[in-house]
């Protein structure tokens, strides 16, 4: 029995379930402004991935560097979200 498809489907389901916290946290704490930071993240393990041969290692290395980009939206959209008191607004924060 081949697991490789289970053991990846298990990885991008994990790296989307922790990045949606990351995402929400980032964006209270930092705003909007820290997407650089996911940029940065996402293209390198993006790149890394392109150069790792053992399928699964290369294959989760892909899946969290494109949610590092995905999340660069999702903080564009967790900024409207707060806007719309869907959650809390930092109040450190003007």
């Amino acid at each position: 029995m081949y697991l490789t498809g289970m053991v990846i489907g298990i990885i991008a389901f994990v790296a989307i379930g922790v990045f949606h916290p990351i995402v929400i946290k980032a964006e209270y704490y930092f705003t909007k402004s820290v997407w650089p930071v996911f940029l940065t993240a996402g293209a390198v393990l993006v790149g890394i991935s392109l150069f790792v041969q053992q399928v699964i290692v290369s294959a989760g290395l892909a899946i969290v560097g494109i949610t590092c980009l995905w999340s660069i939206e999702e903080l564009f959209h967790q900024e409207k979200r707060v806007e719309k008191g869907w959650f809390p607004k930092n109040p450190n924060r003007k």
